[in-house]
This record gives C-alpha cells, sequence and structure tokens, in this order.
C-alpha cells in the first residue's frame, strides 16, 4: 500500500476484501429478515408442487372421511415413510447429516482428541545487543582469551593484559597487566566458584589470581616447556594443555600440584573441555586429533593412556562442546581444511554423525535450555551460526564480526554469548533465548577448589 493513500479509500478497500466474512448491522431481532434466501438444492420441487395442488385435497378429504384409529395410525406411519409430513415448501438450511461410527465408541474417542499445542517459534535477535572494544586482542586460532564465570564476570585477555567486565553493572575493571617476558597471555579460565581465574602465559607459566581481591595466589611452573593455550577446571583440579603436546592435572591446593600428566598429542594441545559429571576429558590438538581420557583409569605414577583416539579430522580441533542433555555426547569442530562438525559418542568413540559448514569452526556452545548448537566460523562470512540439533537444520545465522570469531563464552543463565574477534571487537548475543524458570545459582561447597587460602603458596 502507497504511503499517500487516501483514507477514504482505505476504508472501501478494506470493506472490499475478498475471503472475508461481512455482517450487515442489526438494530433489533425483527429487522433484516429479508437477507435470507431459500436454498434450492435442499428443496423438494416434486412434493411442492403435489402440496399446492392435489396434497390439500386429499388431506381434506382424509380428514372429513370416518376412519378407524388403526387405519389413522396407518396414515401417519404411511406419510412418514414416504415423505409426506412436510409443513414447509422453502427450506432456507440444509439439515446437518447424521454422523456415523464407523469404529467402536472406545477407538473412536481417540481420533478426535485435541491436537497438542504447538510451541510458538523464538525470536532470535539477528543483531548483536552490545559491542565492546577489544583492542589487542590476539588474532591466534590456537589460544582461548575468553571466559565467563559464575558469578557473571566475563574475563578478557587483550594482549598482556587481563580486563574484567561485570555483566551486572557494566563496569570494566584491570585485573593484571603481565611482563613483556612472561607475555602475552595464552588462556584464560575462571574457576567453578567464580571468584578465581588461571591465567596461561607464553612463557609456559600458569597464575591464579583471586578476582575479589585483585591478588595473585600463586604460580604454578614445571608442567610445561612451552605457552599454555588451554586449560579447564575440574573442581580443585586444574588440567593445562600446551604446545609442548602434553595434558597436565594440577591439584591448585597442595605444592607439588603436578597430579597427572595425559600424553598423546604430537602438536599444540588447542582444546580441553571436561565433561559435566567430571569423568571424561575431551582434548583437541593441532595434529587433528581428539582424545578422550577417563579419570577412573587415571594413574599418577606413568602418563595415563587415553580411552579414545578419535582421527577422523583433517584438521586442527579447537572447538570442543559436552552436551548437556545427553550424557557422553560430543561434538568438535575442524579448522579450515577441515569444516565440519562431528558429534560422537565417547563410551564407544563411535562417530555419529558430520556436518559440513563450509567455513572454519572456532568455537562450540551448547544451549543449557533448549536442543540448540551454536558455533562460531572464520572465512568467508565470519558469522555465528545457531542449528537445532539433531537435525543440524540452520535456525539463525548471525553475522556483525569482520574478522574470524576466534572465541565465544556464554553466560551463566545460558541466555546470552560473548564472541570476540580478530576485528578487535566483543559482542553480546541473545541467542538462547530466556529460560523458563529463572534460577539463582546457589554457592557450592564442592566447587571452592580456594577454601584453605593459607595452604596455596
Amino acid at each position: 500500500m502507497d504511503a499517500g493513500m487516501n483514507t477514504s479509500t482505505h476504508l472501501k478497500a478494506q470493506a472490499r476484501c475478498p475471503l472475508q466474512e461481512h455482517f450487515l448491522p442489526r438494530k433489533s431481532s425483527k429487522e433484516n429478515l429479508d437477507r435470507f434466501i431459500p436454498n434450492r438444492s435442499a428443496m423438494d420441487f416434486d412434493y411442492a408442487h403435489y402440496a399446492l395442488t392435489e396434497g390439500r385435497n386429499v388431506k381434506d378429504q382424509a380428514t372429513a372421511a370416518v376412519s378407524s384409529p388403526s387405519r389413522e395410525a396407518y396414515r401417519k406411519q404411511l406419510a412418514e415413510t414416504m415423505n409426506l409430513n412436510h409443513t414447509r415448501i422453502l427450506a432456507f438450511r440444509n439439515k446437518p447429516q447424521a454422523p456415523v461410527e464407523l469404529l467402536p465408541t472406545d477407538h473412536s474417542a481417540s481420533l478426535h482428541q485435541q491436537p497438542r499445542s504447538v510451541k510458538p517459534r523464538r525470536y532470535i535477535p539477528q543483531t548483536s545487543e552490545r559491542t565492546l572494544d577489544a583492542p589487542d586482542i590476539v588474532d591466534d586460532f590456537y589460544l582461548n582469551l575468553l571466559d565467563w564465570g559464575s558469578a557473571n564476570v566475563l574475563a578478557i585477555a587483550l594482549g598482556h593484559t587481563v580486563y574484567l567486565w561485570d555483566a551486572s553493572s557494566g563496569s570494566t575493571s584491570e585485573l593484571v597487566t603481565i611482563d613483556e617476558e612472561k607475555g602475552p597471555v595464552t588462556s584464560i579460565n575462571w574457576a567453578p566458584d567464580g571468584r578465581h581465574v588461571a591465567i596461561g602465559l607464553n612463557n609456559s607459566e600458569v597464575q591464579l589470581w583471586d578476582s575479589a581481591s585483585n591478588r595473585q595466589l600463586r604460580t604454578l611452573k614445571g608442567g610445561h616447556q612451552s605457552r599454555v593455550g588451554s586449560m579447564a577446571w575440574n573442581n580443585h583440579i586444574l588440567t593445562t594443555g600446551g604446545m609442548d603436546g602434553q595434558i597436565v592435572n594440577n591439584d591448585v591446593r597442595i605444592r607439588s600440584h603436578v597430579v597427572e600428566t595425559y600424553s598423546g598429542h604430537t602438536q599444540e594441545v588447542c582444546g580441553l573441555k571436561w565433561s559435566g559429571s567430571g569423568q571424561q576429558l575431551a582434548s583437541g590438538g593441532n595434529d587433528n586429533v581428539v582424545h578422550i581420557w577417563d579419570r577412573s583409569v587415571a594413574s599418577s605414577n606413568s602418563t595415563t593412556q587415553y580411552l579414545h583416539r578419535l582421527e577422523e579430522h583433517t584438521s586442527a580441533v579447537k572447538a570442543l562442546a559436552w552436551c548437556p542433555f545427553q550424557a557422553n555426547l560430543l561434538a568438535t569442530g575442524g579448522g579450515g581444511g577441515d569444516r565440519t562438525i562431528k558429534f560422537w559418542n565417547t563410551h564407544t568413540g563411535a562417530c555419529l554423525n558430520s556436518v559440513d559448514t563450509g567455513s572454519q569452526v572456532c568455537s562450540l556452545l551448547w544451549s543449557k535450555n533448549e536442543r540448540e548448537l551454536l558455533s562460531s566460523h572464520g572465512f568467508t562470512q565470519n558469522q555465528l551460526t545457531l542449528w537445532k540439533y539433531p537435525s543440524m537444520v540452520k535456525m539463525a545465522e548471525l553475522t556483525g564480526h569482520t574478522s574470524r570469531v576466534l572465541y565465544m563464552a556464554q553466560s551463566p543463565d545460558g541466555c546470552t554469548v560473548a564472541s570476540a574477534a580478530g576485528d578487535e571487537t566483543l559482542r553480546f548475543w541473545n541467542v538462547f533465548g530466556t529460560p523458563e524458570t529463572a534460577k539463582k545459582a546457589a554457592p557450592k561447597a564442592s566447587h571452592e577448589p580456594f577454601s584453605h587460602v593459607n595452604r596455596i603458596r
């Protein structure tokens, strides 16, 4: 419709709208009665002619004649059988046919059940709701420089400095700037308590910081020979992966922190994720391999053997995500030479599905509220793609970044996703909707790796 259309013309156009039921106004129940039109298809013209000519004479003669009760009953029965007991000549509507029950009552009742209510499709905003500058962020596929803690504070490493952004208040603070000879920062990961944060460095060290007091608690040394590009917490165990291909379990409560070592990768370990149960660890490396490690077979005396070695990817595997609603389901994403998302049964090591995304897969996140998976990508679109699981139908593609989206982190409530890219921007997306019931995160005593701070040296 043109913007300049006359109002009266528009009203007339509405009145002429086809296939719309239009009711005439009626002031009282006795008005507009002439609008009823006989339904010719419902009328018996033969009987109408008979009733207007011979029918009434026959009826009068029958009434005048003296008849017995049995003869009168016989006449009425015959009139009903022969359909001769009409009282009207004109018919204004069809009488609905009686329903025919073809099935027994108990079976037919199930056929008339009301359909299940269809859940309305969720609106997914196509643009970021907030964009922050992220100058000097390192554009390196193998690093992990963004994490969102359980206290709703986001940590991001920009060059040698770690910044904290409080999502509740929107305030920003600087946690630490690493010395030039130790930096830059190569990985960052919040402890489950949301207060303590681990910072991996280019010189193979790992620093533990208390974000509430802005105080360094200790430095973990000796676990690696080169930079620490990936980390993952499992209660009081901090697992670190290095460019040396080694994976180390560090017990942050004790002085001799190295308690287990996993060897299996021949190149840099760029992805680490513990399962929700804390029993299995997934690791991805620049050697195109994914390993599944099981804590039940871990050994502190010798190098632990992996449970499964998954070699189907053809490029580096950094993106790892354990499914929150199906145990032992792991999603992995391959780099620029692979471009696939693969799903694994970590009990058997079987590949359940493989989807070609068309571009480098940098990060993966499962929705906490729906059966959906979010992936971030590189060339050519640098987009975030939301997939419906298990059909893997694209639900949305979120664009805005102008460089590969290397890092993603999810808010504690599971609704918002933060993404950081080589274009030096940090964007926030309301991609996973709103949970049906908002639940306040209760502190868990078992997730306090620093409950005895005086023991950390």
